[in-house]
Parts: C-alpha cells; sequence; structure tokens
C-alpha cells in the first residue's frame, strides 16, 4: 500500500507539474497574443493618422488653390475697371484740356533755381496769341 500511495503522491506531482508546465505555457501565449494585438493597434494607428494626414494636406492644398484662384479672379475684375477707369480719364483730360486751350489758352514753362538765381520762362497761349515771359 505504501507503494501505491507513493505512485498516487507521484503522479499528483506529475499533473501538478505538467498543469503549471501547460499554464505557463498558456500564459506566456496570452502575453504574445496581447503584444502582437497591441502591435497590430498601433500599426492601425499610424495608418489612420497617416489618411488623416494626406487627407488634411489635400484639403489644405485644394483650399490654398481655390483662395489663389479667387484672389486672381478679383485682381483681374479691379483691375480691368482700373483700366476702364484709368481710359475714361484720359478721355476726360483730353476734351478739358483741349476746352481749355481753346477758350483760355494755356501756360507753359519751366524754371531752372541755381544757387540764389531763378530762371523762369513762361509761355501764355491765348487762343491765337501768344506771350512769353522771361525772368
Amino acid at each position: 500500500m505504501a507503494e501505491t500511495q507513493k505512485q498516487e503522491a507521484a503522479m499528483f506531482i506529475q499533473a501538478w507539474w505538467r498543469g503549471t508546465l501547460v499554464r505557463r505555457t498558456l500564459l506566456h501565449a496570452a502575453l504574445r497574443a496581447c503584444i502582437i494585438q497591441r502591435w497590430w493597434k498601433q500599426m492601425l494607428v499610424k495608418l489612420l493618422e497617416r489618411k488623416r494626414k494626406l487627407a488634411l494636406d489635400f484639403y489644405v492644398h485644394q483650399e490654398w488653390a481655390v483662395v489663389k484662384l479667387q484672389s486672381w479672379v478679383r485682381m483681374w475684375r479691379i483691375r480691368l475697371r482700373y483700366c476702364r477707369l484709368l481710359h475714361a480719364v484720359r478721355i476726360i483730360q483730353i476734351y478739358w484740356r483741349w476746352h481749355n486751350c481753346r477758350t483760355r489758352g494755356f501756360i507753359q514753362g519751366h524754371y531752372i533755381f541755381k544757387e540764389s538765381q531763378l530762371n523762369l520762362q513762361l509761355e501764355i497761349s491765348l487762343g491765337t496769341q501768344n506771350l512769353g515771359i522771361m525772368t
């Protein structure tokens, strides 16, 4: 009977040891699975972040292009309006100068200022008469 008790005790110890080894193996497998899952989740987060960054860069590029295009169109419209206004001003100036020359005459001249001496030449045109003044 002592022999069977020893065998049962040995079998109990062996079963306990095998159970401990199996539990340790399962624990290591579970830890490795957790490590792999954590790594995979990090990779998914990195991929998602990269996709978000690319989408944001694309959106920013599109917005910049739209703003640039809008500014070009506004610039073109304002420039066109300015050129029309400048053309109208020039026409008005031409007619005004022509009118002044015909009715009042005009004054042309130039001056030279040297040290303390002023040299002035004026030509006043009154219709068909010319009057020159020199000082």
